[in-house]
Order: C-alpha cells, then structure tokens, then sequence
C-alpha cells in the first residue's frame, strides 16, 4: 500500500502563479519564509516522489498477478475443453449401451415367446399322445399295450416325444440365461458410464466457477490497475506543479537578495526594500472592521498564491489574516486556527467584518470575509482576490454555515 496520503499540496497552489510574484515586498523575515516556504515544498515533493515509487512498484506487482492469473486462466479453459470432450465421449458411449441393453431386451422377449410356444406345442402332442392311445392317461397308454413288444414300442415312442421337447425347452432356457447374463453385463457397464458422466459433469462446474473467480480476480487487478495508473499520473502531474512552484520561489529569493542601485544614484539597496508601482504600502493599523471590509478592493485580480499573505499574491487565509491586520487585528493565518478565532455567531445574525468558512477539499477548506448583501470577498484560486455571492451557485453548495466574528 502507498505509504502516505496524497497530497499535502493542491495542484491548485500553482495556478494563477504571474509575474507579480516577483514583486514581492520581501525583507529579512520575508526571505526566510520564502526559505522555509521552499523546504515545504522540497519535503513534499520527496513525499510525492515516495508515493510514486510505491504506485511504480504496486502497477509492477499487480503486472505480475495478472500474467500469472492469465496462465491459470488458459489452464482453466484448456481442462474445461479436455473435460467437455470426456463427457461428449462417455455419452456417446451411453448411447451406444443403451442401444445395445434395448436390442437384448428384445432377444430375450423372443426367447421367451420362442419358449412359450414350444411349451403349447409340447401340451398339444401330449393331448394327441393321449388322444391316439384311447383317451388314458400316459401309464395306461403304456400299460394297455397288448404284447410286451407293443409295451416296448409305446414306451420308446413316449420317451422319445418327451426327450426331444426337453431337450429343445432346456436349449432355449439356456440361451436365455446367456441373453440375461450378457444383458446385465451391459447394464453394469451402462450405470457405470452414468456414473462417470455425472462426475464429470461435476467436475465441469467446479472448473467452470474456478474461471469465474479468475475471471473476477482479474477485472479487480485491471480496475486496481487503472487506478494505481491515474494515481500516478495525479502525482506526476502535482510533482510538476511543485517543481514550478520551488522555482519560482527559488527565483524570487534570488531577486530579494540580489542589490540594485536606487533611483536617486545613492548607496545600493535589496530588493526587499523596493515596494511595487503598481501597489501602495499598506497601512498597519487603526482602522477598525471597516478598514478589513475595504482593505482588498483596491487588489482585486491579484492572482492566488499558495502560502501568500501580501498583495503580491494571497492564498484564502493569508487574505484574511492580511486584511484584519489593516483594521490592527492579529489573527492566524492558517484556516484551521481561523476556524477556531474569535466567537462562533449564527448565520442568522451574520454581519459585515465576519469569518465565513466553506467545505472545498476538506472541512472549513476556505475562508472569506463577507461585505453584506450574500456576499464575501476572499482569494480564489481562480480568480485570485475577488467579490463572490454565496447565496446561489458553487459557493452556496460550499458553505456550511460557519461564521467566526473578530471583535
């Protein structure tokens, strides 16, 4: 996992960056801000090369899963193919022995009328026996004869008629019992391949769900992928904007060190005493909330500047605790001690000279300070320092009824 939460730097600290960062009022304190301004950004942009690194390392291992769940993946589909053909093999040869079951069963059931007609025949020549020797019974047929030769004749002829339909009814007894015996071999044999095509069968939907948990895995390591991808893009993308934002913070100490030559042919000054043309020194007290209320007018356009407190450039909180210190108030200059300066008032009883908080990229993210009529003048990130309504539009979605008052 990456070791740090992304970012402690918005993109947005660059945007709105112009050449009036080079106007910077800057004195000895303001050079060492600048130099501690310029170790932030150094130590975050070794946060973000970290964090690179882990996603670099992340997308690799997450390469690696998927080869190797692509291979288990072509696994999977070859055994399902193996498999499938057993199964379309074993019911072939179900098919087949059930053919083969229902053509015995067939013989057998000749058999069987083979044998019942015999067993009719048989009655009838016992009947005609009986008929031709006077109407008695077998014994009288023997005992009646006349002589002892027609003894002997009547006997063999008996013998002989009974023999042979004992011998025929046994035969076709016998074949019977192999028809059966050959017939349940079959059946064996067909149980047998039911069996083994229900377990294949089994089988088969076990292989089927193993591919759809792969299946599954892996649309969870492409969209993991995508991901760690867009993340690293984001902190390629914040690196760059930092690295701007370190050179032209580099830049800017460089031009508050460097001495020029005054205007009047003098002795030489920095540039740190040298206010800008365009912007008038400002006051430093005295004025009351109606000095904060109107100290920003004359700026407005001055472009946001991450970390800014001057006219040169402001960032949100560094306006407001700027424009406070016009009227001779010291409050932070961070929005987290703002949130917490003065007393909490309703948004009911709002007045002109109040703290209004808004919830961008976290709670109580941006500051401004309203002016009355649903509107609050602050640095934005684009524009820069301008007036904004709060009572429609983005700024409206953004506030969250936080309301500080300075007295």
């Amino acid at each position: 996992m990456l070791k740090k939460s992304v970012l402690t730097v918005s993109a947005v600290a660059v945007v709105g960056f112009s050449s009036v960062f080079f106007q910077t009022e800057a004195n000895a304190e303001s050079i060492n801000n600048l130099k501690d301004k310029q170790s932030e950004i150094q130590d975050n942009r070794e946060e973000i090369k970290a964090d690179l690194s882990d996603a670099e390392s992340e997308i690799a291992d997450v390469l690696i899963e998927l080869e190797e769940l692509n291979k288990e993946i072509s696994q999977v589909n070859h055994a399902l193919t193996e498999n499938q053909k057993k199964m379309d093999e074993t019911e072939d040869s179900i098919s087949s022995k059930q053919a083969e079951v229902d053509k015995l069963e067939k013989e057998i059931k000749q058999l069987e009328e083979a044998i019942e007609k015999r067993f009719d025949i048989l009655k009838e020549r016992a009947v005609s026996y009986q008929q031709s020797g006077g109407n008695v019974s077998y014994l009288e047929v023997i005992f009646g004869s006349k002589s002892f030769g027609d003894f002997i004749n009547r006997v063999s002829a008996v013998n002989k008629i009974s023999d042979s339909d004992v011998e025929l009814m046994e035969k076709q007894e016998a074949d019977k019992k192999k028809v059966e015996e050959k017939q349940n071999k079959v059946l064996n044999s067909l149980e047998e391949l039911k069996d083994m095509k229900a377990e294949l069968e089994g089988i088969q939907a076990t292989i089927k769900e193993q591919k759809q948990e792969n299946e599954s895995k892996k649309d969870t390591l492409k969209s993991k992928k995508q991901d760690l991808e867009a993340l690293k893009d984001e902190l390629q993308v914040k690196d760059s904007n930092l690295a701007t934002l370190e050179s032209q913070v580099q830049e800017s100490i460089a031009a508050a060190e460097q001495p020029v030559a005054s205007s009047d042919g003098g002795e030489l000054q920095t540039l740190s005493n040298k206010s800008s043309p365009s912007k008038a020194v400002v006051s430093t007290g005295g004025g009351g909330l109606s000095t904060v209320i109107n100290a920003g007018y004359q700026y407005l356009d001055v472009p946001y500047v991450w970390g800014g407190k001057t006219p040169s450039g402001f960032d949100c909180s560094g306006f407001v605790s700027w424009a406070f210190a016009q009227g001779g108030y010291s409050i932070p200059s961070s929005t987290s001690a703002l949130a917490g300066t003065g007393s909490k008032v309703s948004y009911s009883n709002i007045q002109p000279g109040d703290i209004v908080f808004f919830d961008t990229y976290k709670k109580n993210g941006h500051v401004g300070i309203y002016i009355g009529g649903g509107k609050f003048i602050g640095s934005q990130s684009t524009p820069g320092l301008s007036v904004e309504t709060m009572t429609s539009g983005y700024w409206n979605e953004k506030f969250n009824g936080h309301v500080r008052r300075i007295r």
